[in-house]
């Protein structure tokens, strides 16, 4: 078993503190230090070589984005991403993180995580994947066309969620609470978590997605199981509450057939 020289990047000490107590149950796991800004993460990555970086997005003065942004292609440590906040997920997938785990960190996820840099390194796709993140971003964010139809399968109760990049995630239907889009990708929220797929809106609800999954905004699609109650707005729009107090606009357009669904 390969151990992992890993590095831990947070501006907030009890986050690396949190994260590092749950990756000492991971034999595969060594922390060689943390740092709590860019700067000090780039002299740190450059002393010790790390093969592993969980890093933060937000951070004061540079972002994660930005300290990826100054790593030599061939030298680029694996990112696992780890965030508060899940409207990064789509970028952080485009330059090719091994996945985007979001704060507070649960251990079952941190597992799959580390299971998926593990693989990486067995099948020796670290340094393909990691010239890819340098490409991604010298370009300036410009993405490769690619064939959306592979990006997801239905299987029974299941949305297979498959990115290119990692292992297929089965998620049943009953869970998910609402899709929102953001241009080609799409996010998938659950109760306690978000999952990213490369697919377009309109395929999903037209092709994939069974009754029950009702499109309420251009770019917002809801399980009907999952609502609470609607509250009226001006000029025929609404904001639609789900069981988790989330509350999502409703557009005019889309607000006649939502009222009708949930007619008894």
């Amino acid at each position: 078993m390969k151990v992992l020289k890993t590095l831990l990047v947070d501006d907030e000490y009890s986050a690396i503190e949190g994260l590092a107590i749950r990756l000492g149950a991971f034999p595969q796991i060594k922390i060689i230090g943390h740092a709590r800004n860019v700067d000090a993460a780039l002299a740190l990555i450059s002393e010790s070589q790390p093969d592993l970086i969980f890093l933060d997005i937000e951070m004061p003065g540079k972002s994660g984005f930005e300290l990826i942004k100054q790593l030599q292609p061939e030298l680029c440590p694996a990112i696992i991403f780890v965030t508060a906040f899940h409207q990064y997920a789509v970028k952080a997938f485009e330059v090719r993180a091994l996945d985007y785990l979001l704060k507070p960190v649960k251990r079952e996820r941190l597992a799959e995580a580390i299971a998926r840099v593990t693989s990486n390194f067995d099948t020796h796709a670290k340094k393909p994947q990691m010239l890819e993140v340098a490409d991604f971003l010298q370009n300036g964010g410009a993405t490769h066309p690619t064939d959306t139809s592979t990006a997801y399968r239905v299987e029974q109760e299941k949305l297979v969620i498959q990115d290119g990049h990692h292992p297929a995630q089965l998620l049943p239907y009953k869970d998910i609470l609402w899709i929102d889009a953001a241009g080609d990708y799409m996010c998938v929220h659950t109760s306690s978590d978000t999952f990213v797929m490369r697919a377009r809106m309109k395929s999903l609800i037209t092709d994939v997605l069974p009754d029950g999954f009702l499109r309420i905004h251009k770019s917002t699609i809801v399980n009907l199981q999952h609502v609470v109650k609607l509250e009226p707005l001006i000029n025929s729009e609404y904001n639609l509450i789900l069981v988790n107090h989330k509350s999502l606009k409703v557009s005019r357009t889309f607000s006649k057939q939502l009222k009708e669904s949930l007619s008894p």
